[in-house]
């Protein structure tokens, strides 16, 4: 699973002609939609599958098994920015609205399936990406999600699928009131239910949403094990 996050600030006009394709595509992309005519994809076409697509002037994009990256000038150059890091994955990368500086990085694909890579925990730059400092949630593995307050970037939410061959504590959603320095699991429902994702309503921060998934990785190719222990869960 990769992950992208948009800078709120930037111009996001002047994207059109920069981003688009992904899937496995080079060079131009035809959309077949009134908004858009032709896009242009402008890198990173060897971070293999597992990838979305959306920009801004400046740009985060996260590979499940490759590296970070960020770019300031509409995708004509990119900038590595988490290669000194001890983990190659990640599953999620969220820029807070009100202050661009600082983005929360999710290790781990966060995504079930035969060939992911593990992670370790949360990430946090408030430098925009220059230097960076590890949060926690560790034991998790994988970071399906996160969400930060669009008025409080200190106010976060980490959706945490945990352990994706056996069961352990650490999963579920977890919020932080402090900008990382200290977790609260505030979903929860057992070791072997994780969390899939988690997204704050920008129109009232209050509001929040997340969803839980029962699901667990054989010993062999394709070998999943699925429960009914998750669904959509909505807070006030």
């Amino acid at each position: 699973m990769a992950a992208y996050a948009i800078d709120s600030k930037c111009n996001r006009n002047r994207f059109r002609d920069y981003f688009g394709g992904w899937a496995g595509t080079r060079g131009r992309v035809r959309f077949d939609s009134a908004l858009a005519e032709y896009w242009t994809l402008p890198g990173r076409a060897n971070t293999r599958g597992r990838r979305g697509s959306v920009a801004a002037e400046r740009f985060l994009h996260g590979a499940g098994k490759r590296r970070r990256f960020q770019i300031i000038d509409y995708g004509r150059t990119w900038q590595p920015i988490f290669d000194d890091q001890p983990t190659a994955s990640v599953g999620a990368i969220a820029v807070a609205p009100s202050d661009p500086n600082v983005v929360y990085v999710g290790s781990g694909e966060g995504l079930h399936r035969p060939d992911l890579s593990l992670g370790d925990g949360i990430y946090k730059s408030t430098d925009a990406g220059k230097s960076w400092t590890h949060l926690g949630l560790r034991d998790g593995q994988q970071i399906a999600q996160l969400s930060v307050d669009p008025k409080n970037p200190d106010r976060i939410f980490v959706a945490v699928a945990g352990h994706p061959y056996g069961p352990n504590e650490e999963r579920g959603i977890y919020r932080s009131l402090d900008g990382g320095k200290t977790f609260e699991k505030v979903l929860y429902r057992d070791e072997n239910v994780g969390a899939s994702d988690v997204q704050i309503d920008p129109s009232n921060p209050q509001i929040v949403y997340a969803a839980l998934w029962e699901s667990r990785e054989g010993p062999w190719e394709n070998g999943v094990f699925n429960g009914d222990g998750g669904g959509i869960f909505k807070s006030t």
